[in-house]
């Protein structure tokens, strides 16, 4: 044999072509499956980013919410120190010009508890909630209002629904 005749046996380049051709496929599938699972990766971690993004907005909106309520919830001292004082006023002082301004700060002090979505709980006559009222005593009744609440000992206060004081009451209770 000459150096022209090839053996059959011998790879040619045909045969050649055919095994990198099945070779780069499989390096190709090699890769895409690298790249899908890349892409996974990636997708997992834009929402991983997306739920920490959320988790840090919604946790800083609660603590400004705590911190605005920890603020309002020492305001309602004063208020209800305003209300009792405006309560026993005499006549004659009612009368007096500087009553007359002094009714302005709790009227202001109550406009920027309504601002922030601060509202009284209504008792009187009410039935008793244990979760929107504390029962400080109870007080004999008749049948129609045992269970509801006979009387207001501190007005509770609620902050965008959620109860920010609860009420101290009086519960009628029939023997």
């Amino acid at each position: 044999m000459t150096e022209t005749q090839m053996n059959p046996n011998e790879e040619t380049p045909a045969n050649q072509e055919i095994i990198d051709v099945e070779g780069l496929q499989a390096r190709i599938e090699a890769l895409e499956k690298e790249v899908s699972d890349h892409k996974d990766a990636y997708l997992r971690a834009t929402a991983d980013y997306k739920n920490l993004k959320r988790r840090y907005d919604t946790e800083r909106i609660e603590l400004i919410g705590r911190a605005s309520a920890a603020v309002l919830l020492k305001l309602l001292p004063v208020v209800d120190d305003l209300n009792r004082a405006t309560a026993s006023v005499t006549a004659e002082v009612a009368g007096s010009l500087w009553y007359g301004g002094f009714k302005l700060i709790p009227n202001k002090l109550q406009q920027l508890l309504d601002s922030e979505g601060v509202t009284a709980i209504t008792t009187v006559d009410s039935p008793f909630d244990p979760n929107l009222h504390e029962a400080i005593a109870y007080e004999a009744s008749d049948a129609d209002h045992d269970g509801l609440v006979v009387a207001e000992l501190q007005r509770g206060y609620l902050l965008r629904e959620k109860v920010l004081r609860p009420a101290m009451v009086k519960v009628g209770k029939t023997e």
